[in-house]
């Protein structure tokens, strides 16, 4: 049994693609490989020069069937192989004994690889070509760096950029987090949220000597993912559609914002959406767009600015927004009908947001979901 057992971690695939992706990859390996050959021989004309570098074939398996990986970042692949190439020709070069340069040419390129954060793996077998080859690569001294070295690496990540981005739809190079600033709305995220953030990733990493092979937006990016299909799993299918009001109120780019106003304070709306005459979202207008071009100091009254704000100007001519158009929000998140409401759960506990439009698949507005609507079909469903 335990053989069995043995033979069963064997048939373990590494590389959790579909088949179709397992194939687009490999021809993306083949075509990198023959390209940077092609270039290569091209910018260096003189026969003395190799073509390619044998450690390329290890960086195109990183590159295009592992993209994700820190190891497979720019940084890592242009300055990984160029460290390690450089200390490589130094090594054979000065070290006479093959054994002792091999080791030192491996052991000094690591060793620089990490105080410079680029380790690639396939670099240490770059440092060792000077080595193993001998007098035909170090005879070109340190040209071996540029020539085929960076020429290799310099084509290779332009080849991976292109493909891993616009031919097979992958997000490369990973992106950093960056933090979004509205001009138009500020938006505060609260102290505690639900579920963990990139600090507390970071921190259960740092804590650990477990190597995770995919960067830290990716990591939480996918444990996201779990904890959605765990909401999912136990909460059961509630979509949108289960709980948006579907009786809406809403204006158009072109209504006066006394108006639009009036509108809100009828039905005591804290937000209204902004469509258009086929009925889609475009904009949404909150309290916070009728008081943000209002500019007050300490002796001004607000009730009488706010008056003079809302009410429409007799005259052609107007130094104040008129309509809604003027003042609303243009970024608008929406969702469809058909989406399941863990979808609104980060949106609404960690962005600010109070309510979310709602469109159907031809993106017309539906309906629109209020933190109290959420709030209440969670509730509704951990009582059954």
């Amino acid at each position: 049994m335990k053989i069995f057992h043995f033979f069963k971690y064997l048939t373990v695939d590494p590389v959790s693609f579909s088949l179709k992706a397992k194939i687009l990859s490999l021809i993306a390996c083949f075509c990198s490989i023959f390209f940077i050959a092609l270039i290569t021989k091209i910018a260096t004309p003189w026969p003395s020069y190799p073509m390619i570098v044998a450690s390329m074939g290890a960086s195109a398996i990183i590159l295009f069937f592992i993209p994700g990986s820190p190891l497979a970042q720019p940084w890592p692949v242009i300055g990984g192989q160029l460290v390690s190439a450089t200390i490589g020709v130094y090594c054979a070069l000065n070290i006479t004994d093959i054994s002792t340069a091999a080791a030192s040419a491996v052991g000094g390129s690591i060793l620089m690889m990490l105080l410079m954060r680029c380790l690639h793996p396939p670099a240490a077998a770059t440092s060792l070509t000077p080595i193993m080859a001998g007098a035909p690569i170090t005879s070109l001294g340190y040209s071996f760096v540029l020539v085929p070295v960076a020429i290799n690496v310099i084509s290779m990540l332009i080849l991976a950029i292109i493909i891993n981005r616009w031919v097979l739809a992958r997000d490369y190079p990973s992106p950093l987090p960056v933090k979004k600033h509205n001009k138009q709305q500020s938006v505060i995220a609260p102290a505690h949220q639900i579920g963990f953030s990139e600090q507390d990733l970071a921190l259960a990493l740092s804590n650990s000597d477990v190597f995770i092979d995919m960067t830290h937006t990716e990591l939480s990016h996918l444990l996201t993912q779990v904890e959605k299909y765990a909401f999912k799993r136990l909460q059961g299918q509630i979509l949108c559609a289960d709980i948006m009001m579907k009786e809406l109120i809403t204006v158009e780019y072109g209504t006066d914002v006394e108006e639009a106003w009036q509108i809100m304070q009828q039905y005591k709306l804290k937000a209204i959406p902004v469509i258009d005459r086929a009925n889609r979202v475009i904009g949404i207008v909150t309290w916070h767009d009728f008081f943000k071009f209002i500019n007050l100091n300490s002796y001004d009254n607000l009730q009488d600015k706010f008056r003079a704000f809302i009410r429409r100007t007799p005259s052609v001519t107007s130094d104040k927004p008129e309509s809604i158009g003027h003042i609303m929000t243009k970024s608008v998140v929406v969702m469809t009908e058909e989406t399941h409401i863990v979808e609104l759960v980060p949106l609404m506990s960690t962005t600010g947001l109070r309510q979310i439009p709602i469109v159907n698949n031809e993106n017309r507005l539906v309906g629109i979901v209020y933190q109290s609507h959420l709030i209440a079909a969670l509730y509704n469903q951990k009582m059954t």
